[in-house]
């Protein structure tokens, strides 16, 4: 049966958060509850998703008290997501259950949960669906970049600025801001006042996302130029 969820530990993405102490022993716990690393990918999907529609749901409460624990409760999803990211490969590294399909079990959930996120703050209070979308495309195409370096004999390009860890700090940012913030702090931007925090973010999201895509294809493409001299 698959387990994995890692395929080359090199491959991992450099985070100092996966440095603290206890990940490994989280992760000889949840093995011996029978959880696998794939288990954990799907949970982590999950929590993409319901970040997503958490984020969504805003805009159909007023600002206050109600609106402002959706905010919380949605940066509480992206975090746990982001956990699970982190532990899905520390259990498949760690304890010896990463399998060459594992990597499908890292990179495609990841990419949907990713894609839910930001498409779902785009339709969140105060964002704009159009902006949404392309900050979706955006990182898919900051996540195709990479794993085409790697089919091409590269080692996985982790480099920002708008790299997934930079893009879900963008989003909870102006999430905490609707949810521990004033009202008054409110921005009204665009068509009738109604582009709000999530708007810029978006926005640095997207234009992050291209410098991050042109930045990738470019290191990229000076290393397998070397390669050839």
């Amino acid at each position: 049966m698959t387990t994995g969820t890692e395929a080359i530990p090199t491959d991992r993405r450099p985070l100092r958060a996966r440095d603290a102490g206890f990940w490994i022993p989280t992760a000889y716990f949840l093995v011996r509850c029978g959880l696998t690393p794939n288990a954990i990918s799907i949970i982590g999907l999950a929590a993409g998703i319901i970040a997503g529609l958490l984020f969504a749901s805003t805009s159909f409460v007023e600002p206050g008290i109600h609106q402002r624990m959706i905010w919380l409760l949605a940066v509480a999803a992206v975090l746990f997501r982001g956990a699970c990211n982190i532990m899905d490969g520390v259990m498949a590294v760690e304890t010896g259950m990463s399998t060459p399909v594992g990597i499908l079990w890292n990179e495609v959930p990841d990419r949907i949960s990713d894609a839910a996120a930001l498409i779902g703050a785009g339709y969140a209070f105060g964002g704009d669906p159009v902006l949404g979308w392309g900050a979706a495309l955006a990182a898919v195409l900051i996540s195709y970049i990479r794993v085409q370096c790697r089919v091409a004999g590269l080692p996985m390009d982790y480099s920002g600025p708008m790299a997934k860890p930079m893009r879900m700090l963008v989003v909870c940012g102006a999430a905490v801001w609707m949810a521990v913030l004033p009202q008054s702090w409110y921005p009204g931007w665009g068509p009738g006042g109604e582009w709000g925090v999530m708007v810029p973010a978006l926005v640095l999201i997207i234009a992050g996302g291209v410098i991050t895509v042109i930045r990738r294809t470019y290191r990229a493409v000076n290393i397998l130029q070397e390669c050839e001299l």
